[in-house]
C-alpha cells in the first residue's frame, strides 16, 4: 500500500484507484508543492507542509526564551539531536 502524502482535515475527498494522476498541493507558508515535502496536511481553505509544522512547533515552545526539560525531549525528537 502507498503512503498518502496529503492528510486531509474537514471535506473527504474520495480518489479513484486507478488514476495516477496526483492532485498537487501546496504549502500556505513555503508554497512547497506536496511532491517536494515529506508530507502535506490540508485543512479547510489551509495547507501545511511537515517542515512548516516543525519550525511552527519549535517557535511555539521557543517564542517565551525559556526551554523546559519536557520542551527540549520534543526538539530532540522532533530534530533527532541531543542538545544539551
Amino acid at each position: 500500500m502507498k503512503e498518502e502524502k496529503v492528510v486531509s482535515f474537514g471535506k473527504k475527498q474520495t480518489k479513484n484507484q486507478n488514476e495516477k494522476n496526483i492532485e498537487i498541493e501546496y504549502c500556505s507558508f513555503c508554497k512547497r508543492p506536496n511532491t517536494q515535502v515529506p508530507k502535506m496536511v490540508k485543512g479547510p481553505g489551509v495547507n501545511i507542509c511537515s517542515e512548516c509544522t516543525l519550525i511552527a512547533v519549535q517557535y511555539l515552545i521557543l517564542q517565551d526564551g525559556l526551554m523546559s526539560a519536557e520542551a527540549q525531549k520534543i526538539l530532540d525528537l522532533l530534530w533527532g539531536t541531543n542538545r544539551k
